[in-house]
């Protein structure tokens, strides 16, 4: 079967045939928009786990979360690693996107809590809308869903919604403020 110029087509009917459909730019945008997010979340991990990407390691970002006070600074920065590397893989991949995109939120959530200045418009605020921006592009890619050019092509969070969205923002929240609260 020949495929039309500019289209993918893949999937299933409901009535368990073989049924053409078309990709289209949506579905790469937000594979863009999951790959771009995801893959910078997913770095920073690496940096802070295994020292990748120029990063400190285990142990320099655990001195660096002890210097801001969070103690055991080893602890608390590979929890964060993890969340980074795990959410932003599975973001990127479309696997398991609410999930994903909670991890990312909640990461990212903590690290808004400790910017020492939240403003948007100068060079100081840089520590507040970065992760600002990687949250709400986590957030926005559970609540639009990761579309069929991912691993959830087949589930039913692939398109999205308002329960997928309400799951990572809750989920991410109570995470974030958990982990807060131990501080």
């Amino acid at each position: 079967m020949k495929l039309p110029t500019g289209r993918v087509r893949h999937s299933e009917d409901p009535d368990g045939g073989t049924a053409p459909v078309a990709v289209g730019a949506a579905d790469a945008g937000v594979l863009l928009l999951r790959l771009a997010v995801g893959l910078v979340l997913a770095g920073h991990g690496a940096q802070k786990l295994f020292g990748w990407f120029d990063g400190p390691g285990l142990d320099g970002a655990g001195r660096g979360f002890s210097q801001l006070g969070w103690d055991p600074g080893v602890f608390y920065a590979g929890l964060a690693g993890v969340a980074e590397l795990l959410g932003g893989l599975g973001l990127a991949a479309g696997l398991l996107t609410p999930l994903s995109a909670a991890a990312c939120v909640g990461v990212m959530v903590g690290a808004m809590a400790i910017a020492p200045v939240i403003d948007l418009w100068t060079a100081a605020g840089t520590a507040f809308v970065y992760p600002m921006v990687l949250a709400v592009g986590a957030l926005t890619v559970a609540a639009v869903g990761p579309l069929r050019l991912s691993l959830d092509a087949r589930f039913p969070w692939r398109d999205g919604g308002w329960a997928p969205a309400g799951f990572a923002l809750v989920l991410g929240l109570v995470g974030a403020f958990v982990v807060l609260a131990l501080k």
